[in-house]
């Protein structure tokens, strides 16, 4: 038999299906299936060697998510005219996968583990980002390898006030809460998502709508391991392990590792040289005789343990924190706007040891970046970049381009700010901000929020509030209860932590958030804690920007290029274009501004960019000239612009000249136009007449003239 197919079918609440089938492709991998919904199509394959390497003391997963632009009938628009690198989107959606995966591994399984994800078949009101994690959980589940799932993902939006699991592109459209969920039947492990200022409430509600359905659905994948016969997983050589050598060194470690940690240092490289210092000395204790058969390797990994124990046990026992801090505490923060005097929008940001320098730049239509995915082809008119070279942390790093984390966040921060920027209709600019990362010790991505917000407003760009984001931390001990909710978390605090929660707002409500989870046992009301904590935190910093700036400027700045959009009807887009673009073009010659017109939404959007103001007013005028429907019985100022034998052409309006007909201009009599009118003399007209069949104007002078006495109608 050629196929062995296996098939599992999960149904949403709302009644749509999810197939997943195992058994017809790619079965030379260890897991493979094919998830279908809609009309969209998922293959999800994943491999591990069975071979683990020595000396790794971590998991090297790989995780990629790649869109083919069959999927959807497309050819890419590169110039290759093939799949390349992965996009942002793509990126972005591998590490939804891999933060879901990740934490679910063994501890000590150390085995190379690649995941590949590919849309083969695209459907645009079946989203397949929100089938990614679903579709590498059920790959692991049909395979050997050791894994604590299943695990799974839906996308949860309100749309209409109601709460949609996993809907379509037309229905997200009109969303107020997108939510990317990933959760065991047990626990949630990971959130991201955007929001238009909604109540930490709403956020609550959302997640456990989501984990609602994800509970179903790994029950189905459970029976769908089952069906496979795969609920038997391969064994492995877990960690070396040595209990003399670790208690060895907890005897002589542990109470000077705790005594660095209660330092209460802002300076974490105190922190790192006093826990140098302590190895450096455990290390002057081992033997000549003992060196033989000493394994730094594995005393090392053991003094982690210790530096881990030691710094939780702190938070927990103690209430302190490695810094000093209260738990709710939010470090000095120093903020300062028009830092560099040339761009067009520039804040630095400083929280701590955390430092971010970040521009804005508003440019014209051709700046717009290009989006090209099989599901969407378009533009956009929103960058957000962040950068984080290695002197941020005192390490020597080459500058490749940005890293999946780069990516990540800084669309997290783009997710932040696109909330409060002016209606698409109301902002003729291309805008880009740039976060550079000067010093890093937790939280560099709120940090770029925070930095954002403020150079958007210093560059004069109306945006509807001011934005702040803040990091969360959680640390808990299952076997007492204990747990402590940090606040504003150092890079210390995120790594020995159980939970990474950035909640980003302006003082109405979330704009983005994202959670990571390293422990099993997050309970919705310690989620709702460190919410209100997080809104707590995120106010002191608002406050803390607001000592620096507090609205947008009431104007750009002088160098900054000058926009305007004029929105007119469908049926005049051809008229200010002109045969061939010839009045556009003129337009622009004229005036030395730049015009880019575009139809949606059945209008025409004209934008208009200029350097200075008087090319502004020229360009603008030209425009409203074109667009402007003369009214007949309307009164005008117009210019003569030539003198014929029977009367004069006068431009009414800019670019509509109407006939002035001699026996117009005056109540009495005129035989010769001669001396009557000049060229470039400015004349009151009435609008009386259109012809209806050549659209030719009519204007007549005499009528505002006081009429004789004598003179019959």
């Amino acid at each position: 038999m050629l196929f062995n197919i296996v098939t599992k079918t999960i149904t949403l609440p709302d009644g749509r299906e999810i197939t997943i089938e195992t058994g017809k492709l790619a079965k030379q991998a260890d897991g493979s299936v094919v998830v279908r919904m809609g009309n969209t199509m998922l293959l999800a394959t994943v491999v591990a060697n069975k071979d683990i390497k020595e000396g790794l003391d971590f998991l090297p997963l790989s995780v990629d998510y790649q869109e083919k632009f069959a999927s959807a009938g497309r050819i890419p628009g590169s110039f290759q005219r093939r799949e390349g690198k992965l996009s942002d989107h793509e990126v972005l959606t591998s590490r939804l996968v891999d933060r879901v995966l990740r934490p679910l591994f063994p501890e000590d399984y150390h085995a190379e583990v690649q995941v590949n994800i590919l849309l083969i078949s695209a459907d645009a009101e079946a989203l397949p980002d929100a089938l990614a994690a679903l579709a590498a959980s059920a790959a692991l589940a049909a395979s050997d390898i050791p894994f604590g799932g299943p695990v799974s993902e839906v996308r949860v939006a309100k749309i209409d006030g109601e709460y949609v699991i996993n809907p379509g592109t037309t229905a997200l459209a009109n969303a107020t809460l997108d939510l990317m969920v990933g959760a065991t039947y047990n626990d949630i492990a990971m959130v991201e998502g955007e929001m238009s200022e909604v109540s930490e409430e709403e956020v609550i509600e959302a997640l456990k709508i989501a984990h609602e359905v994800i509970k179903t659905q790994c029950l189905a994948l459970k029976e769908f391991e089952a069906a496979v016969g795969k609920t038997e997983k391969r064994e492995y050589v877990g960690d070396p392990a040595d209990e003399a050598l670790e208690a060895r060194l907890r005897e002589f470690a542990y109470g000077k590792i705790y005594a660095v940690t209660q330092l209460g240092s802002t300076n974490k490289t105190v922190r790192k040289d006093g826990f140098k210092a302590v190895w450096e000395e455990f290390k002057t204790t081992i033997t000549e005789e003992e060196k033989e058969t000493f394994s730094e390797s594995l005393a090392k990994r053991y003094f982690n343990d210790l530096v881990w124990e030691a710094s939780r046990r702190l938070v927990l026992d103690e209430r302190k924190r490695l810094d000093g801090r209260a738990l709710d505490q939010v470090r000095p923060i120093a903020s300062e706007v028009d830092y560099l005097p040339n761009a067009h929008g520039s804040a630095l940001f400083t929280r701590g040891e955390t430092q971010s320098l970040t521009t804005v730049t508003l440019g014209t239509k051709q700046d717009e970046q290009i989006v090209d995915t099989p599901l969407k082809y378009g533009y956009s008119k929103f960058m957000l970049h962040y950068n984080f070279p290695g002197f941020s942390t005192g390490e020597v790093k080459p500058n490749r381009g940005p890293g999946r984390r780069e990516v990540g966040h800084g669309n997290l921060a783009l997710r932040a700010l696109k909330k409060v920027l002016p209606a698409v209709d109301d902002n003729p600019y291309t805008i880009r901000i740039v976060s550079d990362i000067l010093e890093s010790n937790g939280s560099s991505s709120m940090a770029t929020v925070c930095a954002g917000s403020l150079a958007l407003m210093d560059s004069g760009l109306k945006i509807k509030a001011p934005v702040s984001g803040i990091a969360m931390g959680l640390i808990s001990d299952e076997a007492t209860g204990k747990y402590a909710v940090l606040s504003d978390i150092l890079g210390d605090e995120d790594h020995l932590g159980d939970m990474d929660f950035k909640v980003t707002g302006t003082e109405q409500g979330i704009t983005a958030c994202q959670m990571d989870m390293k422990v099993n046992g997050l309970s919705f009301e310690v989620l709702t804690e460190a919410l209100m904590q997080a809104k707590a935190g995120r106010l002191h910093i608002l406050g803390e920007m607001n000592k620096t700036i507090t609205e947008s400027r009431p104007d750009l700045k002088p160098h900054t290029p000058r926009a305007i959009v004029i929105k007119i009807d469908r049926e005049m887009i051809g008229a200010v274009i002109g045969p061939g673009g010839k009045v556009v073009q003129d337009i622009q010659k004229e005036s030395g501004a730049t015009i880019s017109i575009e139809e949606k939404d059945g209008a025409g959007f004209v934008s208009i960019f200029s350097a200075d103001k008087s090319s502004m007013d020229k360009a603008v005028a030209r425009v409203k000239g074109i667009i402007l429907v003369p009214e007949i019985g309307e009164l005008y100022t117009g210019k003569v612009k030539s003198i014929m034998p029977f009367g004069a052409f006068v431009e009414f309006l800019p670019g509509k000249d109407g006939l002035l007909h001699i026996s117009e201009i005056k109540w009495e009599r005129l035989e010769k136009m001669d001396g009557v009118l000049e060229v470039g003399e400015e004349v009151q007209v009435k609008l009386v007449e259109i012809d209806k069949k050549t659209g030719k104007y009519r204007l007549s002078r005499k009528v505002l003239l006081p009429k004789p006495e004598n003179k019959k109608d």
